[in-house]
């Protein structure tokens, strides 16, 4: 069994652990790295609960998923503000990662960081001025790695071709009037025209 093949399984059977621990459905594998969670309540007081997120496949999309299972995990409004809840689902799943001995990499620890500075960011532009201690480390935005360049190939490059613009002969009667305009200057420069 090759080793991606061995890790998709681990996935898989992640997948399958939390949707029986923590009772969500998914409403949609998402293809972009983002996720959502929520919980619909009916009036006849059944709820559901529900997330979108990617299919983990990898040490990044394992964390989003991760992260919107954390939501419920620890549950909706138990804490407050909205992005210290923000926090302990990022720090739920990262914890979750570990716990089951998959890889927690620099690029997972950046994204946690970016998306709580963001919430700590969105959080005190609509008004909040105490920010939780917890919170403190992602008032500043995190420094960015530079990415890796990449050269691109070398192409060929097209040859250049001058045109000319086509030699256009003068009709006869432009012909006769430059050489009468010629005539006269000539007279003028010799005196005949003083």
């Amino acid at each position: 069994m090759a080793k991606s093949d061995h890790m998709q399984k681990r996935y898989d059977a992640l997948v399958a652990e939390m949707k029986a621990t923590h009772g969500f459905r998914v409403r949609r594998w998402r293809s972009a790295m983002t996720g959502c969670a929520w919980i619909v309540r009916y009036h006849n007081g059944e709820e559901s609960r529900l997330i979108e997120a990617p299919y983990p496949r990898g040490p990044m999309s394992a964390a989003v998923f991760l992260h919107e299972v954390g939501h419920h995990a620890i549950g909706f409004r138990t804490y407050s503000p909205r992005c210290l809840e923000e926090y302990h689902a990022w720090r739920w799943s990262l914890e979750a990662m570990r716990e089951r001995g998959l890889n927690v990499t620099e690029a997972v620890e950046r994204r946690m960081a970016e998306s709580l500075h963001y919430a700590v960011d969105k959080a005190r532009r609509r008004g909040l001025k105490n920010i939780p201690v917890e919170l403190l480390p992602y008032m500043q935005r995190p420094e960015r790695r530079p990415k890796k360049r990449v050269t691109p190939k070398k192409t060929r490059r097209a040859a250049t071709v001058v045109v000319k613009p086509p030699v256009v002969q003068p009709s006869p009667i432009a012909q006769a009037a430059t050489s009468v305009r010629n005539a006269m200057k000539q007279l003028w420069l010799f005196g005949a025209g003083r």
